[in-house]
């Protein structure tokens, strides 16, 4: 049953996406929100972020995964991302834990449950010709292939007006709905272990393959909106040309369905995603995808088309 800890105000039931925005997203593959946080929210989530790069932590990770994503000071002025910030910070989760969050996914995704399934804490600094600022074009799926969901997306939430001088997010239009060449054993490494130039063929060759025409559409995103995408969306962003630092979180989301899969590459080598040296396991021994400390319950609704309908 739904409790009281899931519920929405009128004026948040107003900003749930309508009939047609799903539809939308279902044939483009991304949707923007009206706007789900206060100014208050948003630069509160500044002033945390703020903490947290000084050294702020509400718990540490048990343990660092092998492919943890973990900006330090000594990494110096570069792209920062810093994964699990909704486990180390409970200022920062405190507002991505928000229903509002989740019921939106939920209305997306055609889902009863939302949880979280990772966070990540990002700084593009103002520095045009640093390469760690261009994001490559990808897509989240290709790395989550431990698990059992086509439902997954990803909220993007920038801390500030987010537009294309600042490097937002872009999108390729409809890109989720193609039908995959290509998509080898590599596809399974993050975009930071492979060549730019190879990233961008693999889009070309997929828009081609399929027919269609590579529509990149930059996210202009007001304060206290965010865009949502689909998990097999390709998605990248250019430099931050602005003077300012382009702050965000990716906070991606799983449907409530979501279960952990072994999944092999060709040659036989287990594919291990960061989770699954840190979460619970179940009955099987395996890695627990609903464990609360790592991904917490967003949204939960009697049916799919209660309160998220």
């Amino acid at each position: 049953m739904t409790t009281t800890e899931f519920t929405l105000t009128d004026a948040e039931r107003a900003a749930l996406p309508t009939d047609e925005d799903v539809r939308s997203y279902a044939e483009r593959g991304w949707y923007l929100s009206q706007k789900l946080l206060t100014d208050d929210e948003v630069d509160t989530l500044v002033e945390a972020s703020e903490r947290f790069y000084a050294g702020h932590r509400a718990r540490r990770l048990p343990s660092r995964p092998a492919k943890l994503a973990y900006w330090e000071p000594e990494h110096g002025d570069v792209q920062r991302h810093n994964d699990y910030v909704h486990y180390e910070s409970d200022e920062i989760a405190a507002i991505l834990r928000k229903p509002i969050i989740g019921a939106v996914a939920a209305r997306l995704a055609e889902a009863a449950e939302i949880r979280v399934f990772q966070s990540t804490l990002i700084l593009k600094p103002p520095s045009p010709g640093e390469p760690s600022n261009i994001v490559p074009w990808h897509f989240d799926r290709h790395y989550w292939q431990t698990c059992t969901s086509e439902r997954m997306l990803t909220a993007f939430i920038p801390m500030h007006e987010c537009t294309e001088e600042m490097g937002t997010i872009t999108m390729v239009d409809g890109s989720h709905a193609w039908k995959e060449i290509g998509g080898d054993d590599k596809t399974t490494r993050h975009f930071a272990e492979r060549n730019r130039s190879e990233l961008e063929d693999l889009l070309v060759r997929n828009a081609e393959f399929n027919g269609a025409q590579v529509n990149k559409i930059p996210m202009h995103i007001p304060k206290g909106h965010m865009s949502f995408h689909h998990c097999r969306t390709y998605h990248g962003s250019g430099a931050n040309r602005s003077p300012r630092p382009r702050r965000a979180i990716s906070l991606h989301l799983q449907d409530g369905d979501n279960r952990y899969r072994q999944f092999h590459r060709s040659d036989g080598d287990l594919v291990v995603y960061n989770h699954d040296s840190l979460v619970r396991r179940d009955e099987a021994g395996l890695a627990d995808y609903s464990d609360p400390q790592f991904c917490p319950v967003l949204w939960q609704s009697q049916t799919a088309s209660d309160e998220t309908a």
